[in-house]
């Protein structure tokens, strides 16, 4: 008997050093940390939709996750998604939320669970079911009971499922915290005294759920304990929890931004986010979660905004295709290295911060039995300066933190990149069977069908006036056509050849077309900042009947603002015919007005490509180039794929290829007063002797090796990543040295510094560039 329970006491203990939570794991928290299974824990964490990717890119994200050196995953719980008609659920495929929060305890990493219900997350409605707007009576994220009782409902649902499947950590599984409601604090003033009585029933509908693990409110100021309010933003180092019993947490550190129709692709440099992170950490926060780490894609009509683009891409750590994006990924796993050796110190203690001189400051944790790590930061935005500090002197670039472990030897520096750049491009793919053809053509047997202009469906309806959209469609087609026949006498000013007729067209948006008499005649398009839209265009009208069509479309569901729930969309007028010669105007807005809710090709089902009605002939409708789009490697068959295109604009189908992201070059670039690599702080001796600044190379796949060396300068080299080029300074035969060191290996580690390659201009601080390709 003693032998048996041994053994099955060393079975606990090797699982508990290969996961990181055991069974029924108590989660709590103090004024430092969470604190797991008694053990207070510096948290990494990085936002991983689930459904905005495929469960077949699941396992690799996660395992790259964990890789870069993330101990946690959040993701939100989007309840449209889940509960798309009132009381039926669906949590298949993309939506399998158990399967995906168990592979992240798979993989041995932890897990925060955001049901909101309300996300924003720049998500269709803010991820509320559209079906809640007509539920009588209702005022969304307000003191309202019936808005109440369906957020308790829902919530309810998936703290069950979770409950059922054994996956918070109180009984065994990764989930450590959760999160109801998000950023209410920056909109509840518009809802007067009920926001706080709203806010109190939350937090305590949520703790009488009984999971076991504590809840967040962020951005939430006045958050009732035991709920811990937490903070959102580029910077959160300077947040404050309104209790001296609760952690300083981080739930969204913004690696980027979000893609808008039309506006530049926003990009987040990686030293700027170092830089916040570090911070983070050097004045008292010890959970952070990046938001996102993958964005992936927006699939379906799931895109909020209005006119947030289908890439979610949010210059993560790992892009929007499941491929590292360097050297964000590289540099910020170096971070997370450095963070984690000063863990035991960051947990042990209180921080003290003291000021080295003018936008100059030191914070140090240390205790009693000698544990000491140190943080040293210069916030200047533009002057490098020189800290003195414990007896020595250290180079701090503008915008860094250095890390000390040690309170002596420097990590890491925030603005000091050690991590490999890459050049990645679209190498268009052949099919399978060589389908392309001599005209470029990379599918086959191309077919087409007009959308007809105006009403074409049987379920068709009119009324007096014009109506709101979304009231109209409740977001089952981003469609609405509004049609009407006006007669236009003979004699009727409209028709003088001196005047200029104009129809004005007032929108809510998001984007319209008008036609007249079968024609397109104008159209406008709003823009993220400004959805609304109007038109006047000049038009052409004959005596007698004359029919006016307006095709009215939102492009993605108001997601984030008080009220938003609120906001309308479509023609919601005036319409109007104006040039009258005596200057006076036509109001139609008020006449009996036809609708229909979708499109013809949308009620015939034409997505799936089996309609009958598909023509093939030898023109195709040509006009401008088509658009980019993430399709997942799994949605694809070996042969007979069929792709269905609606263009409003019209495009070159002959054009279309499948292309595949791949990374063509890699690249890193490491000046003499680097910082010694991380490796010298490894258990082993022989790893520790690399102790000088370092240069590291590494082939983005496990099967692939260093097959040229494109570029290398040891001097002044200039320029970056794919337009490396040398300085007046640069040693003649430093590509000889590092083909040497490289060529035919995955990875290479080459010194920087004149012990390698000499002094070919002595006084000058010198670095080292290398461009290599990989096969």
């Amino acid at each position: 008997m003693k032998m048996k329970m041994r053994g099955g006491i060393m079975v606990v203990f090797v699982l508990a050093l290969t996961t990181t939570f055991c069974f029924g794991a108590n989660v709590t928290y103090d004024h430092r940390a969470v604190v797991v299974d008694g053990k207070r824990r510096v948290l990494i964490s990085g936002s991983i939709h689930y459904m905005r990717s495929t469960p077949e890119m699941w396992p690799d994200l996660i395992q790259k996750s964990k890789e870069g050196g993330l101990n946690a995953i959040q993701t939100f719980v989007f309840w449209n998604l889940h509960e798309p008609v009132r009381g039926q659920y669906d949590f298949e495929g993309r939506k399998d939320l158990v399967k995906f929060v168990k592979l992240v305890g798979e993989a041995g990493l932890l897990l925060h669970l955001r049901i909101g219900p309300y996300a924003c997350a720049e998500w269709n409605y803010g991820g509320f079911p559209l079906w809640l707007h007509f539920i009588p009576g209702i005022v969304l994220r307000t003191d309202n009971e019936p808005f109440k009782a369906e957020m308790k409902r829902f919530t309810t649902k998936i703290v069950d499922m979770m409950k059922q499947e054994n996956l918070y950590a109180s009984q065994g599984g990764p989930i450590i915290l959760s999160q109801i409601e998000n950023e209410y604090g920056d909109i509840d003033s518009a809802y007067g005294n009920s926001a706080k009585t709203y806010i109190s029933w939350a937090a305590s509908m949520a703790t009488s759920l009984d999971t076991g693990v504590p809840w967040v409110m962020c951005q939430q100021s006045d958050a009732p304990n035991p709920i811990i309010n937490t903070c959102n933003g580029f910077y959160c180092d300077q947040f404050t929890p309104n209790s001296n019993n609760k952690p300083k947490m981080w739930t969204e550190n913004w690696s980027g931004w979000f893609f808008s129709f039309g506006d530049p692709v926003p990009h987040r440099p990686v030293e700027d986010i170092a830089f916040s992170v570090a911070r983070f950490y050097q004045l008292g926060g010890t959970f952070q979660n990046y938001y996102m780490y993958h964005g992936g894609t927006n699939f379906g009509r799931t895109s909020g905004g209005p006119f947030i683009t289908t890439s979610y891409d949010y210059d993560a750590p790992i892009d929007e295709y499941g491929l590292l994006r360097q050297p964000k990924w590289g540099h910020l796993k170096d971070l997370h290295t450095a963070i984690n050796l000063s863990e035991e110190a960051l947990v042990a203690t209180d921080p003290e911060t003291t000021s080295l001189g003018s936008n100059l400051e030191t914070t140090v944790y240390k205790t009693g039995s000698g544990l000491c790590a140190a943080f040293l930061a210069n916030v200047d935005t533009q002057s490098d300066a020189t800290a003195n500090f414990n007896n020595n002197s250290y180079h701090l670039p503008a915008w860094s933190v250095s890390i000390l472990p040690d309170c002596k030897n420097v990590a890491l520096n925030t603005a000091k990149i050690n991590s490999v750049a890459t050049v990645s491009k679209f190498v268009r793919q052949p099919s399978k069977d060589d389908m392309t053809t001599t005209s470029g053509e990379f599918f086959t047997g191309w077919s087409w069908i007009n959308e007809p202009v105006g009403i074409s469906s049987n379920a068709a309806f009119t009324k007096l006036g014009l109506l709101e959209q979304i009231n109209t469609t409740a977001d089952q087609s981003d469609y609405l056509w509004y049609s009407l026949s006006t007669e236009i006498s003979r004699d009727e000013p409209f028709l003088n050849e001196a005047s200029q007729t104009t129809l004005h067209v007032g929108s809510l948006g998001h984007a319209l077309y008008a036609f007249v008499n079968g024609e397109l005649t104008g159209s406008v398009k709003g823009r993220y900042s400004n959805p609304n839209v109007s038109i006047d265009v000049p038009i052409s009208l004959i005596p007698g009947r004359n029919k006016i069509d307006l095709l009215s479309l939102t492009v993605g569901l108001q997601n984030y603002g008080a009220y938003f729930d609120l906001k309308g969309a479509g023609v919601t007028g005036p319409v109007q015919l104006k040039g009258l010669q005596n200057g006076s105007t036509v109001d139609l807005s008020l006449q009996q007005w036809t609708y229909q809710i979708g499109l013809r090709g949308e009620e015939l089902g034409l997505s799936s490509g089996s309609s009958s009605l598909w023509v093939s002939q030898p023109t195709l409708p040509k006009r401008q180039p088509l658009i980019c789009y993430h399709v997942p490697r799994s949605w694809l068959q070996p042969t007979a794929n069929i792709l269905v295109l609606f263009e409003e604009a019209g495009g070159d189908p002959t054009q279309i290829s499948f292309a595949m992201r791949e990374t063509t070059n890699i690249c890193s670039r490491i000046s003499e007063n680097h910082p010694a690599p991380l490796d010298m702080w490894a258990s082993d001796e022989e790893t520790r002797k690399i102790t000088g600044p370092t240069l590291l190379l590494n082939c983005p796949s496990p099967n692939q090796v260093i097959s040229e060396i494109k570029f290398a300068s040891f001097g002044t080299p200039r320029g970056t990543c794919g337009s490396f080029r040398h300085g007046r300074c640069s040693k003649k035969d430093a590509i000889s040295i590092v083909q040497k060191a490289c060529i035919g290996s995955r990875s290479c580690n080459i010194g920087v510094s004149g012990n390698t390659f000499g002094d070919p201009c002595a006084g000058i601080t010198k670095s080292l560039a290398v461009e290599a390709s990989c096969s």
